[in-house]
């Protein structure tokens, strides 16, 4: 064999050699990542601590509408939970917050009806509603399924309570969807009626569920539009208010409020972390909001979200990992009617010298968690789809693009890739901002995979970064 056959045959055997080293380094790796998720799994699953967490918040604080007792509880106990469970550089970052109050009265009757003579409606004011005057109203009820046809009204509605009655569609697979399609009506509903002079907005409630349950959530008003009352009513009561009128029957409700805004109040985001060990300043942040509306007692929104949070720092630590880069839990404030929280996390005096190269979030409530939503370039979705086969072995690999969540969406907008817990979907609107939203709707189990979830994926990013 002359010199150059023996290079060629050297050659080739090494790049076979360097190839078969590089696979099994691979599959070592590959290995050492679903050993670790098994790991995660079989902690969270014998001595998860999720759900004691949740009950414990529910519980103790109730109801945590931002500027609220039961908020400022909700602070001082997430504290607590992190230090019990020794976090690091645990502290609160101070914000100033919205103080809006429902009061003790918010009533609607039906006062006309020829067939059924008075009849009484379950209603709930919107957050931010203004009071109706102390008497209360009492107007003829006009229905509209969308802004454009109460705008083709003319002075139809002018003097009239304005009853906005688009409900979800059922057909739409994930029930996001439908409440984006229906939700235009809540948070603008007041701003559309005063336009054509209504006296005041009616909202069905946004939810899939036929109950007699109303369902709040937040409104907004625009500067130079009259500012009127804004409730929401049950579907049952939607759909008798909608039969009355079918009917041909002039409905007139009495409708009274007695909900105020009040002084901005001193609140916080809650903070703690595992401090990374290689690269201390690069940060995965998982979060969700601990402020929920003052209806239930906020259990899967987003109380959920919060004790997930906790719960992945808790796992890590309980399994005996130490990530490369800092996992930080953060408990936003005042999701539901301001973001507050959210907009004050990014530019904090704290977030000197960090980089955050991830936000998780879990804000979809505490159901069976089936994967994720990536808010990321399609470089970073790629990357996170090859760990698709570690969560495909706990029915979590839908890892799909989509949307993170509210909280996190200020540092998505700083370019920072953002993950939203993605899980079953299709009983949360039956709770969502009601007083449905109690701690014996969230099962135990289903809360702590999500949480199991997010753990595996916080140390995977802390470990390969994105």
């Amino acid at each position: 064999m002359n010199f150059s056959s023996r290079l060629v045959v050297t050659l080739t055997l090494g790049c076979i050699c360097v190839s078969v080293c590089l696979s099994q380094s691979n599959h070592v790796e590959t290995r050492s990542w679903e050993d670790v998720a098994a790991k995660i799994l079989e902690i969270g699953l014998r001595e998860g601590e999720a759900y004691a967490m949740l009950e414990e918040l529910t519980t103790k604080a109730g109801h945590r509408l931002s500027g609220s007792a039961g908020a400022a509880a909700a602070v001082e106990l997430t504290r607590q939970m992190m230090s019990a469970r020794d976090f690091d550089n645990i502290h609160l970052e101070p914000i100033m917050v919205p103080h809006w109050i429902r009061g003790p009265v918010e009533e609607a009757t039906i006062i006309n009806s020829q067939s059924m003579g008075s009849v009484p409606l379950s209603i709930c004011a919107l957050g931010r509603s203004i009071a109706t005057p102390t008497d209360g109203i009492v107007a003829e009820v006009v229905e509209v399924k969308s802004f454009e046809e109460l705008r083709a009204m003319d002075d139809e509605a002018e003097g009239k309570i304005v009853f906005f009655n688009r409900a979800f569609d059922p057909t739409e697979l994930n029930t996001f969807a439908a409440y984006g399609g229906a939700v235009d009506q809540r948070s603008r509903g007041a701003i559309e009626a005063a336009k054509v002079g209504g006296v005041a907005a009616l909202v069905r409630s946004m939810t899939l569920a036929v109950d007699d349950v109303p369902h709040t959530g937040a409104m907004r008003y625009e500067e130079g539009v009259k500012k009127i009352p804004a409730a929401a009513v049950s579907a049952m009561g939607a759909d008798l208010l909608s039969d009355l009128i079918r009917q041909g029957e002039s409905v007139t409700v009495r409708m009274k409020l007695t909900c105020q805004t009040l002084p901005d109040v001193p609140s916080a985001n809650v903070v703690g972390e595992i401090t990374g060990s290689e690269k201390p300043h690069e940060i995965i942040v998982v979060g969700g909001h601990l402020d929920s509306w003052d209806k239930g007692a906020g259990a899967h929104d987003d109380g959920a979200g919060c004790v997930q949070a906790i719960e992945v720092l808790n796992l890590i630590k309980k399994a005996g990992l130490t990530p490369k880069r800092t996992i930080r839990a953060v408990m936003f404030m005042n999701e539901e009617n301001g973001t507050r929280g959210a907009k004050a996390y990014p530019i904090a005096p704290q977030r000197e010298g960090e980089m955050h190269i991830a936000a998780v979030e879990s804000d979809r409530g505490g159901f069976a968690p089936r994967g994720f939503t990536v808010q990321a370039d399609s470089i970073v979705l790629e990357k996170v789809q090859r760990w698709k086969h570690i969560f495909e072995k706990i029915d979590a690999g839908r890892i799909i693009a989509g949307y993170g969540g509210v909280d996190i969406s200020p540092l998505v907008k700083d370019g920072v890739p953002g993950f939203g817990l993605l899980p079953e979907n299709h009983r949360y609107f039956d709770y969502h901002h009601s007083d449905h939203d109690t701690i014996d709707k969230v099962h135990p189990r289903e809360l702590e995979m999500g949480a199991i979830v997010e753990a595996i994926l916080c140390y995977l990013i802390s470990e390969e970064g994105l």
